[in-house]
């Protein structure tokens, strides 16, 4: 299975996809990644060379590339763009609202439009928890709270759960 390396999310991560055997996937090439947030726009920076030490194997890819990245998908972004501008300022007074200590740096949604990422200033905690527990109890749709230090995004710890909204573990909340 060929792997990518693709750049993806408001706050760029790097994660291994899956190239589907029927996708002419290039180097630099647009295109849209399920990942564990839903269906994210990405680009590919490089592709991932097999492990060549005797004994070791090669990674699994994290996430699996859909298809590239089409004129529609671009409009979408558009869209979602101008609307994470026009609601950046909400989101910023129900965080004051809420008391929570918490600064929020960026937004993104899901190209489909269904889930919403709010990136914070913080460590992964209980403010983010916090967040994530009244964007769910306004009925603010699906929301995924994503702690980022200067370092870029802080990831779950490896024995560490989650909490979320829109169904619970495992669903958005901090991850």
């Amino acid at each position: 299975m060929k792997i990518a390396l693709v750049r993806y999310g408001a706050v760029p991560e790097v994660a291994r996809c899956g190239v589907p055997e029927s996708l002419p996937v290039n180097r630099d090439d647009e295109v849209i990644v399920r990942t564990h947030r839903g269906l994210e726009g990405g680009r590919v920076l490089e592709f991932a060379k097999p492990v060549q030490e005797p004994g070791q194997t090669t990674p699994e890819p994290s996430f699996q590339i859909e298809r590239l990245k089409t004129d529609a998908d671009r409009q979408e972004e558009l869209k979602l763009r101008e609307r994470v501008q026009s609601e950046f300022d909400v989101w910023n007074d129900r965080i004051i609202e809420w008391d929570l200590d918490l600064q929020l740096i960026e937004m993104d949604w899901t190209i489909d439009g269904e889930k919403l990422v709010l990136y914070v200033l913080n460590e992964r905690g209980p403010e983010c928890t916090k967040l994530a527990l009244q964007a769910a109890a306004a009925g603010l749709g699906v929301v995924e709270v994503q702690p980022v230090s200067s370092e870029g995004p802080v990831a779950l710890p490896l024995a560490g759960g989650s909490c979320g909204t829109g169904g619970g573990c495992g669903s958005g909340g901090c991850h």
